[in-house]
């Protein structure tokens, strides 16, 4: 059925939007989500995410507000201890090794581990019990006309939709980003990450672990056992060119190379399912907001995926607006409320880009001083433990 009016209108069926239903809709307000293509909900699905997401603390706790972390903690794989390793000696020889452990500042994991794929079956599943959200896909967001008490949407099928709140969850290119007429600053570096899962003899003991060498970080985050086997999700950046080759290569060669790059943090490495290939930017937008529009997620903000502050960023954005928009229920979409989310969202988000894209270039770096000085950033990070414990904190969520 057309619904021609509802409180909030969200653009975009990924993770971040469809969180993003779930929360408003579970906070009782009517809600119409929309996206032109369908959620890819199976692991061999055409177009399916292979990618992990690493939800953090207050990120979970957000996923429980929306009435989603039920469903999803059976197939969780917790994250325990953070550990950097610079991998940058001669051969690939490790250097230097740190171990951030969650016990240190709290009694819970730092997160947990889910695919992406999952995410979008069990989100999918909740906003289908409730009967105040309406997904619809095959159409998308096309423009907005404001006025003082509310928005008129157009949709992709010529259909409108007249709303007090629309969100742009809509990716890096967010459709609803344009049509507020909110630049974006942005960053390349020349980068893709590999995404792929493998198996490994040695147990993975809840460990997610970074190694540093040079073209950028290769992460191997935890995941359930797969046919009995120990397995991890990689993340795996490099400079475009190199990923081309890495791609060119059969299966086994692949898990040669991934195993070589790993520093032997696992052992041998197998691979266990197909390769994605994703581009590496930072973004952000100049303003967090429009007339009756507020920008989350990719929409706002894109990091190089190191220390799992993309979504949980993104949540941390869901979670300011749904309680302002629940303070604000009476006058949702307000300029007032507006207001009210750029302040407390944009100067935390800026400061975190600019800290990622520090991190990402010193990853990136080949020059031996460069790698030196890494290392022993590294050591002197860890060798802290006021700072340890503070560096923790931020990657939680904490005010910078």
């Amino acid at each position: 059925m057309d619904r021609i009016e509802t409180d909030i209108v969200i653009s975009g069926g990924g993770v971040a939007g469809l969180t993003a239903a779930a929360a408003f809709g579970t906070a009782g307000f009517d809600v119409l989500i929309v996206d032109p293509a369908p959620p890819v909900t199976t692991i061999d699905g055409q177009g399916a995410d292979l990618r992990t997401t690493a939800f953090l603390q207050p990120a979970q706790e957000f996923l429980d507000r929306a009435g989603i972390w039920d469903s999803l903690a059976p197939f969780a794989a917790p994250l325990q201890i953070m550990r950097i390793v610079d991998a940058s000696g001669a051969d690939g020889a490790v250097r230097t090794s740190a171990d951030f452990d969650a016990s240190d500042v709290s009694d819970k994991p730092f997160g947990w581990n889910l695919p992406n794929w999952l995410l979008r079956r069990e989100m999918v599943n909740r906003l289908q019990a409730l009967p105040n959200v309406i997904f619809k896909t095959g159409v998308g967001f096309g423009d907005v006309v404001a006025r003082s008490a509310y928005a008129l949407v157009r949709l992709t099928d010529g259909s409108a939709v007249r709303c007090k709140l629309v969100i742009g969850a809509d990716g890096r290119g967010s459709p609803v980003r344009r049509a507020a007429g909110i630049n974006a600053t942005t960053t390349r570096y020349g980068q893709k990450a590999i995404t792929f899962a493998v198996t490994h003899d040695a147990p993975h003991d809840n460990v997610s672990t970074e190694v540093h060498r040079a073209g950028g970080p290769f992460t191997l985050v935890p995941l359930p056992d797969l046919g009995g086997k120990p397995c991890s999700a990689v993340v795996w950046m490099q400079a475009g060119a190199a990923v081309k080759e890495l791609m060119a290569l059969t299966d086994d060669a692949f898990s040669a190379a991934a195993t070589d790059r790993s520093a032997g943090t696992y052992g041998p490495l197998t691979l266990a399912s197909k390769r994605s290939v994703w581009p590496i930017i930072s973004q952000c937008a100049d303003s967090l907001t429009g007339p009756r529009t507020a920008l989350v997620a990719e929409a706002a903000h894109v990091v190089p995926p190191i220390g799992a502050q993309g979504l949980n960023m993104s949540l941390a954005d869901l979670n300011c607006l749904l309680d302002l928009a629940k303070t604000h229920r009476e006058d949702l979409g307000s300029q007032a409320m507006l207001d009210d989310f750029h302040k407390a969202r944009h100067g935390d988000i800026r400061l975190r880009v600019k800290g990622i894209d520090a991190l990402n270039r010193a990853s990136i770096a080949g020059a031996p001083l460069v790698q030196d000085m890494r290392v022993a950033g590294i050591k002197a990070l860890y060798g802290a433990a006021p700072i340890r414990r503070k560096l923790m904190e931020l990657g939680l969520g904490a005010k910078t």
